[in-house]
């Protein structure tokens, strides 16, 4: 990628908000997965992160983890499978010792002009990846939280205002909008708190790999900001909701770090 994003946390300097706690984010070998999963590191918490297949990806994650002085777990494989969902909380929680905060974050984009083109495949596809491995994971995880944990969704711009060319990506990150709200109020009583991250434009991999080149050269440029934001911008809206310390009498709220759009509501 020209450039590189910028989803290292280099200049982060961590305060030990998440001292001791373990930590599951899917979708983290790269992007804002990476740099939420070094932001963790640096305040002090172990990390599994889940993946597809991007396995240099991962494992440059993991040194980044590693070089903070925490364990980096890494599981690979298909988030939109049922089971494997399953799996993954089960892999992190018998590596890890237990589990504290879990990030769901996986994604899947593939732009369309209209909605004759996105065929019945890609729709359930999306789906699977973007809002089903959330409800799966959650609740796969469930057993393992107690009072004080967190888990943080990440949304999109797309899911507050929709995206002509991106339809079926919208659609799940409203789903993901309407879970995050409707779990808050389940889990209340328990004292885990869920909360999403809604980003507008950054620059991750996702981008160059699922946009024409025309758009590519246009990205992020259409917000008052001017520019897309670097994962690193985005990875403490992570570490706020991780943190009680911080957060304590947040749940149900979506953050929108969407570089000065004017959102209805």
């Amino acid at each position: 990628m020209t450039p590189e994003p910028r989803d290292e946390m280099r200049d982060y300097q961590g305060r030990d908000l998440l001292a001791g706690k373990k930590a599951l984010i899917t979708g983290g070998d790269s992007g804002i997965g990476r740099a939420v999963a070094v932001a963790f590191a640096k305040e002090g918490a172990d990390v599994a992160i889940a993946y597809l297949t991007e396995h240099d990806d991962a494992a440059h994650t993991r040194k980044l983890v590693e070089e903070a002085g925490r364990r980096c777990v890494l599981i690979p494989g298909d988030l939109g499978d049922r089971a494997h969902c399953g799996a993954v909380v089960e892999q992190a929680v018998a590596e890890l010792g237990g589990l504290d905060v879990l990030v769901n974050n996986v994604a899947y984009q593939a732009p369309v002009n209209t909605l004759e083109e996105l065929s019945d495949e890609q729709w359930e596809h999306t789906f699977a990846v973007n809002i089903h491995s959330y409800y799966r994971v959650t609740k796969a995880a469930l057993p393992h939280l107690r009072e004080g944990s967190s888990i943080i969704n990440t949304s999109s711009i797309n899911g507050l205002r929709g995206n002509k060319t991106l339809i079926d990506y919208a659609a799940t990150k409203g789903a993901i909008n309407a879970f995050t709200y409707s779990m808050a109020q389940s889990l209340a009583e328990r004292g885990i708190r869920i909360n999403a991250v809604a980003p507008g434009p950054v620059w991750t991999p996702l981008i160059p790999a699922t946009m024409p080149e025309e758009k590519v050269e246009k990205f992020g440029k259409q917000v008052p900001m001017g520019r897309a934001a670097d994962p690193d911008e985005i990875a403490p809206s992570y570490v706020f909701f991780a943190a009680e310390r911080l957060s304590s009498y947040y749940t149900g709220e979506v953050l929108a770090p969407v570089g000065g759009e004017t959102l209805p509501g």
